[in-house]
């Protein structure tokens, strides 16, 4: 018996998130029936982060316990044989049977990309979230300042967590600018945002308030008060999942 690693990248556009559900097409349902037919049984997959339906990954971390002859490394090369073209297993390796995709220490990076154009642009909206009102990044640079650090994130979680805590500690967040070919001109705004752990929501939460920082329904300092209240209505709305990307997650 041996402990395989998975890295995976998807599409998210046709799924209802990460995670099983009865009623729904997921990524985890997916990828499970593709290793039934890899290995003739089924496994239990154990995922890193339960995105979000719509939601992208580029590094995605599950897995699965199996006593397959197949070289470890060689998994992910069989494996993409019975997966669909938005769902792909970049790397196979095996890994001590103590880790745990979850629950192991970690650091996740997760990017927001927003296309800031006069008229939406076909080719890109499958992944990002077009604002037409133009924004100031710099406000939205200096309001971000303010989520970095260890806080309470209550204002920035949607109803449903039930998570303990809500305490999670931000070591980058970095808004970069692009510029987009195109007749009208315009750019694409990314947020980079690390961390040890998000909320349900949380990251879309953030993108959402800078977005109103930068079109300038809020200020930059209302995110300080949400951050020291704790109040969701102190905090702006839960962007597009669109155009949320989970970049990778790096473990201690």
């Amino acid at each position: 018996m041996k402990r395989i690693r998975l890295t995976v990248a998807y599409d998210g556009t046709g799924y209802h998130g990460w995670q099983i559900q009865d009623n729904a097409v997921t990524v985890e349902e997916v990828l499970a029936k593709a290793l039934f037919a890899l290995l003739g049984k089924s496994v239990e997959l154990i995922g890193a982060s339960r995105t979000d339906a719509g939601v992208h990954a580029l590094g995605n971390v599950a897995v699965f316990d199996t006593e397959t002859r197949i070289p470890p490394e060689k998994i992910a090369i069989a494996l993409n044989r019975f997966l669909p073209e938005d769902i792909r297993v970049l790397k196979s390796e095996e890994t001590p049977f103590d880790f745990h995709p979850r629950y192991c220490d970690s650091e996740k990076t997760y990017e927001y990309r927003i296309v800031n154009t006069p008229i939406q642009i076909p080719l890109l909206q499958r992944y990002s979230h077009h604002v037409y009102h133009d924004l100031n990044v710099s406000d939205m640079q200096r309001a971000a300042k303010m989520l970095m650090g260890t806080h309470d994130f209550s204002a920035f979680c949607s109803a449903g967590s039930q998570v303990k805590s809500k305490v999670r500690t931000i070591y980058e967040l970095d808004i970069r600018q692009n510029p987009i070919v195109s007749v009208n001109g315009g750019r694409e705004i990314v947020l980079r945002v690390r961390g040890n752990g998000f909320l349900y929501n949380m990251v879309r939460i953030i993108a959402g308030t800078l977005i109103e920082v930068g079109i300038g329904r809020r200020s930059a300092d209302s995110v300080e008060e949400a951050v020291r209240t704790g109040e969701r209505s102190k905090a702006g709305p839960t962007a597009p999942a669109q155009g949320l990307v989970l970049v990778g997650i790096e473990y201690r």
